[in-house]
């Protein structure tokens, strides 16, 4: 390419992005979105392993995480000029499959309508501002234990894929064999994403699922490549199995209050949180306090969930892994799209990824249950007021196997135990209609 043409396609995108403005450049910006990049990319290995135990066929779900990933980071990126990747999120995509369509009992394709609901009901509290003030009425606790018990369920899920926590009749939980082929590969797998995540490795976390499933093809718990085609394709599959295979309809008529306002709970927390993370790191709060093109950001995940539940996936979100880029310099959009294209690419390796054995992913589960328990030391344990309801949270997520049920008596036991002890100035009133509405979905 031209020297000219060159230079005028990079003065095209820092105009566009507003380089200048966020005192970044084309080279930083790109090597920041590769470096997002690979801290995700594992999560093409256990997402579609999550939507599959739903009953989704693999080879669909895996390639419409693909392409919802990479069109929401791209909308991310062009639309609200934010550098961070989004995609479905791990303990929405736990909620979808093991509380939805597990203990509720749903089928995937009425979990997918419910996606779809959620979705719109993001666009209009997001332009209504409604959605800001369910945010802002939360009490910071709930906000916290949210997140914590996410991670908590989301590890324990990981023990159980392994095979460590299996069912006991006695004890209702047990432990497994750890003697067994797959127990110990997946101790192996957590044992070296672990040294590999504390020594601050890149894509440690892929690497250790990339060396986990080649010791698991030679010890047989995953088959070995016969050829080219199991870890290439020349035509990238398509969601042929999933897309516009979600049932509106029926996701109406079971009543499905509880499931979209969990949905719209955990992803308004999941996502503020991760932005106000990424921002803060990235510089991109201002002086007032508000994050630039906040409102942007939200309606390019409300769209993104929409066309995710179309596609075929759980709810999208924005993940925390966006700090890596931002942490090289990413500032804009121009991350964002990078980082995209990247997962569009991954298309045409969506066989390799169907090779990966849940051993081999449960590690990344744990670790990242860990990572969510951290944020546990900010909740005022002192004050049983918010001890309580922050414990039933945390505890009942896992203890339940629902998000949704430790959602709900956190914040029914917030509003009483106020309200009971004199404090209920302390609550906003919208908590009191959240609390009521989940009362109410008990007992109908």
């Amino acid at each position: 390419m031209p020297k000219e043409n060159k230079l005028n396609q990079k003065n095209s995108l820092n105009k566009f992005f507003k380089l200048d403005e966020y005192g970044t450049t084309v080279k930083t910006e790109i090597i920041a979105g590769m470096t997002t990049f690979v801290a995700s990319v594992y999560i093409l290995a256990v997402v579609p392993g999550m939507l599959s135990d739903a009953g989704m066929p693999q080879s669909s779900a895996l390639a419409a995480v693909i392409i919802s990933t990479a069109f929401s980071t791209i909308l991310m990126g062009l639309y609200a000029n934010f550098p961070v990747v989004v995609a479905p999120g791990l303990g929405l995509s736990a909620f979808f499959a093991y509380t939805i369509c597990g203990s509720m009992g749903l089928n995937w394709q009425t979990a997918l309508g419910a996606v779809f609901i959620s979705g719109i009901v993001f666009m209009i509290l997001t332009v209504t501002k409604v959605r800001q003030l369910i945010i802002d009425s939360v009490p910071e606790c709930l906000k916290i234990s949210i997140g914590v018990g996410i991670g908590l369920f989301i590890a324990f899920i990981g023990f159980k894929n392994a095979g460590v926590i299996i069912a006991d009749p006695s004890n209702f939980v047990g432990l497994g064999d750890l003697k067994s082929p797959g127990v110990a590969l997946f101790l192996f797998g957590l044992i070296l994403s672990s040294l590999l995540f504390a020594k601050q490795i890149k894509g440690g976390l892929l690497i250790g699922i990339l060396v986990t499933t080649v010791i698991g093809m030679f010890i047989g718990i995953t088959k070995l490549p016969t050829g080219f085609g199991d870890l290439f394709s020349i035509v990238p599959p398509i969601p042929e199995d999933t897309f516009a295979k979600l049932n509106i309809k029926e996701a109406f008529q079971y009543g499905i209050f509880a499931v979209i306002f969990t949905i719209t709970i955990v992803d308004m927390f999941d996502n503020i949180g991760t932005l106000i993370g990424v921002s803060r790191k990235a510089k991109l709060i201002g002086k007032d306090g508000k994050i630039k093109n906040l409102d942007k950001a939200l309606i390019s995940d409300s769209v993104a969930t929409t066309v995710g539940a179309v596609l075929g996936t759980s709810t999208v979100t924005t993940y925390i892994e966006s700090a890596t880029g931002v942490s090289e310099g990413g500032r804009t959009g121009l991350t964002a799209v990078t980082t995209g294209v990247l997962y569009l690419i991954t298309l045409f390796f969506a066989p390799l990824f169907l090779l990966i054995p849940t051993q081999a992913t449960a590690p990344v589960l744990v670790i990242v249950g860990i990572l969510m328990l951290s944020d546990v030391t900010m909740i005022k344990f002192t004050d049983f007021t918010e001890a309580l309801p922050a414990f039933l949270t945390i505890l009942l997520m896992p203890l339940t196997f629902s998000i949704a049920q430790g959602i709900a008596f956190g914040f029914i036991s917030y509003a009483v135990i106020k309200l009971i002890t004199g404090k209920g100035k302390e609550v906003h009133p919208v908590m009191y209609i959240l609390a009521v509405c989940f009362i109410i979905h008990f007992l109908v």
